[in-house]
């Protein structure tokens, strides 16, 4: 498994909307120019966390974007699987029901489901809020994740 851009700059925005929520909506542009990131790239990632109800979107003049939950109840886990779709480490188990014709007979069926468990505890257990708090003592708003 492997974390795309998409997945690693949606987390840094997810976490730069929640350092500056006091400011309400948070343009792209903005968020774009602290995290050095692309605004045409942020473009991109925004629809998949709209849909997945993790963004607020305010257009107009005042208009920007803003967490729809709080930090303390938005996951890593949560941010990831809008943008990659999935953790699954093999394909029968991206879906909720393993219709795999070889699952009964699969050796390997278990090493896979348990990978799947373990990283999705592990990131399912990390709120933005936990993240915040960890780096707090850290200067700036520039996150490498």
């Amino acid at each position: 498994m492997k974390i795309s851009t998409k997945g690693r700059y949606a987390l840094r925005m997810i976490i730069d909307l929640s350092i500056h929520q006091q400011e309400g909506y948070v343009s792209l542009k903005d968020i774009a120019d602290r995290q050095n990131i692309s605004k045409k790239y942020l473009e991109q990632i925004v629809p998949m966390l709209n849909k997945s109800s993790i963004l607020k979107t305010n257009r107009g003049n005042r208009g920007g974007y803003m967490l729809n939950k709080l930090p303390s109840e938005l996951t890593v886990k949560d941010v990831l699987i809008a943008t990659e779709g999935s953790l699954a480490p093999v394909s029968c188990l991206e879906y909720e029901v393993n219709d795999c014709p070889r699952k009964e007979n699969c050796s390997t069926l278990y090493i896979w489901e348990g990978l799947y468990k373990t990283v999705s505890d592990y990131l399912g257990g990390i709120t933005i809020q936990d993240i915040i708090d960890k780096h707090s003592s850290h200067e700036g708003d520039y996150y490498c994740i």
